[in-house]
């Protein structure tokens, strides 16, 4: 269901179904929180990049295996709750996520993605959130989607249904960055090397903290970043960074 790899501190997770274009079924959502948790327990690694398989990312829920009004609410709720799980598991992933996007990234594909902490594509790529158009809501995502981009912009993406291009994406805020189609392969290799050489402790930590404050008041906001702060001080990259830092002042 999945290719995973670990080379040069970056762990690849392939989504390899795309003779179905990457569909999400059960089996490819395990297989991916498989591949987390193993990402999260290697040392080393230190960036997860999420890719696709074939000329699209993911192309959304398998509709074949998708459990509607036959099943019963239980049932329905359970197979939600799975996607549900893995973003949750993405979000509390000690490394950055980085999802390189090539072709579509649609429906719960576009979820997939949104749910990462960085998204790149190539210049061809496309994003959206169709379910409207069969009725169906992308639900879960939402929770992500509104804290990536405006709530108006959010809103008009999920109630129309629209496929947009891959510039028209980063305008929003929802891509951090579109590159050339051509060089997309070399530019993502360079982005997930240049995160692999920083501090492997200040970007968990920065990560942990910054979503941590997303249900805080300012006040507990500034108290997670006192402990935090007292944290990152006590690590050995903070340590040996300062002592470069102050080498560098004296020379």
């Amino acid at each position: 269901m999945i290719l995973y790899d670990v080379a040069n501190g970056i762990a690849r997770i392939t989504l390899n179904r795309s003779d179905k274009r990457n569909a999400l079924n059960p089996e490819l959502i395990d297989a991916i929180k498989d591949g987390l948790a193993k990402s999260a327990r290697d040392p080393e690694c230190r960036v997860v990049l999420l890719t696709g398989a074939g000329k699209d990312f993911c192309s959304g829920a398998d509709l074949a295996g998708l459990k509607t009004a036959q099943a019963g609410v239980l049932d329905n709720m359970d197979d939600a709750r799975n996607m549900a799980e893995l973003f949750l598991a993405m979000r509390n992933h000690p490394h950055p996520i980085v999802a390189a996007v090539q072709g579509r990234a649609l429906a719960g594909g576009c979820g997939l993605a949104t749910a990462c902490d960085i998204i790149l594509a190539s210049e061809s790529a496309q994003f959206g959130y169709p379910e409207v158009n069969i009725g169906f809501v992308p639900a879960m995502v939402m929770a992500i989607l509104r804290r990536s981009v405006s709530e108006k912009a959010a809103f008009e993406l999920v109630a129309t249904g629209d496929v947009i291009s891959a510039m028209r994406a980063h305008e929003l805020g929802l891509v951090h960055h579109v590159y050339p189609d051509d060089s997309f392969t070399d530019e993502v290799e360079a982005y997930a090397s240049r995160l692999t050489n920083k501090s492997a402790s200040a970007v968990m930590l920065s990560k942990r903290l910054l979503y941590q404050m997303d249900s805080m008041s300012f006040e507990a906001a500034l108290e997670a970043g006192v402990q935090t702060n007292a944290i990152a001080r006590m690590t050995e990259d903070c340590r040996r960074g300062v002592e470069r830092f102050l080498g560098r002042q004296r020379s």
